[in-house]
């Protein structure tokens, strides 16, 4: 990317952007006049080509919602511009390590997952440079995975959290979700009623509830370690993934202590 003026707000996205996304673009610009968001399809980070291929694309379409929620410049780098020949050995991408607690819940069912977020996030912050990086909570233990690397890394931006923005109907919003069918979509309800009920065992009956839910886990855990929250736990979270007409759907939400 050219020299630009000012210290940058950088939210990096994957396209198909949504209400999320322009909510973090908005963030962005309460920090500073110069915003950038990048649309890039990060192939380290997919389980299978085939999930890769499915992945939404509208580059035209995404670049105009980026520009009207207050983007300054929308970059659309190419797969050799972030992953050059000297990054790779033996023909593949040499990935970071994301670290033990990569290895638990999103990362055991989708294993190296993590390790190909970071890698194209350190590539996207050297191409970059930006003093603000705005992140979603939606993907929760990336966001902590990303927050800890940057810390560990004692890499100079800052991460912002920005708030998980639901549909009118609960459905937290993801670019996965224009691949649900009609009937899929009400099924996917299961999962904000679930993470409402205000416990573990109302939520696990709930999601069990559903046959068009294949679960692959729910767990209230402690947001600082990832372990399993307990009655002495500060802010337990509760993470919910599984499938539904074949799309991942991933979200979490805030639990009472003790639940």
């Amino acid at each position: 990317m050219s020299a630009s003026n000012g210290d940058i707000a950088f939210v990096p996205t994957m396209g198909a952007l949504h209400d999320g996304h322009v909510s973090l673009i908005k963030h962005a610009r309460t920090l500073t006049n110069n915003v950038v968001v990048s649309i890039f399809v990060n192939p380290l980070q997919f389980e299978s080509s085939e999930d890769l291929e499915k992945y939404p694309r509208d580059l035209e379409g995404d670049s105009k919602k980026a520009l009207a929620a207050g983007a300054t410049r929308v970059w659309a780098p190419t797969i050799d511009e972030i992953y050059p020949e000297n990054l790779k050995v033996n023909g593949e991408v040499k990935k970071i390590s994301a670290g033990e607690i990569a290895n638990k819940f999103e990362g055991a069912a989708r294993p190296g997952h993590f390790d190909g977020v970071l890698t194209v996030i350190n590539q996207l912050f050297k191409h970059v440079d930006p003093r603000w990086a705005i992140f979603g909570e939606k993907d929760f233990q990336q966001l902590h995975i990303v927050k800890n690397w940057v810390t560990k890394s004692y890499i100079p931006v800052e991460v912002i959290t920005g708030g998980i923005i639901r549909d009118s109907d609960g459905l937290a919003l993801s670019s996965r979700n224009v691949r649900l069918t009609t009937e899929g979509r009400k099924a996917a309800l299961v999962i904000s009623r679930a993470l409402r009920s205000g416990s573990k065992a109302s939520m696990k009956e709930i999601l069990a509830s559903e046959p068009a839910l294949t679960l692959d886990y729910a767990e209230v855990i402690d947001p600082s370690t990832f372990e399993i929250a307990d009655s002495s736990t500060l802010n337990p979270r509760a993470i919910v993934a599984g499938w539904i007409d074949g799309v991942r759907l991933l979200v979490n939400m805030g639990m009472a202590a003790g639940s």
